[in-house]
């Protein structure tokens, strides 16, 4: 399914099933709410926050898709076009940081032959400089 077959998947249910959109802001928040549920599974799965005893974790995959569901129907309700803001946003994304994140020595890792502990705290001294 293309992003572009999702957002009219997204709109025939809606008008189907949902009677109408929640007006935007109202979408705003629900999408809020579904970040924090997001947030929530990670900081416990993946951070180092434990989960409560008798408490369920829940489903990444289905909070995830439910972000994404707001978001459809966000951009649907405000006319955007998701395929072509995603293409656009990666362009900009690549012209932006095409080599930033490379030269980022925070990323390379201890293990990698170019890393250098003297050569990061000289450069991250040369960048609190600017």
């Amino acid at each position: 399914m293309t992003i572009n077959e999702w957002q009219k998947s997204v709109d025939e249910w809606i008008h189907t099933y949902g009677v109408r959109y929640f007006d935007e802001l109202t979408n705003m928040a629900i999408l809020a709410e579904e970040t924090g549920e997001v947030a929530r599974i990670m900081a416990r799965r993946y951070g180092e926050q434990s989960v409560k005893e008798g408490a369920t974790l829940g489903d990444l995959g289905d909070e995830l898709a439910d972000l994404i569901w707001v978001a459809t129907c966000i951009a649907n309700q405000t006319g955007i076009d998701l395929e072509a803001a995603l293409h656009a946003n990666l362009e900009k994304k690549t012209q932006r940081d095409r080599e930033r994140h490379r030269r980022n020595l925070r990323l390379q890792s201890p293990d990698d032959s170019s890393f250098s502990p003297l050569n990061h705290a000289q450069s991250k001294d040369n960048n609190n400089s600017n």
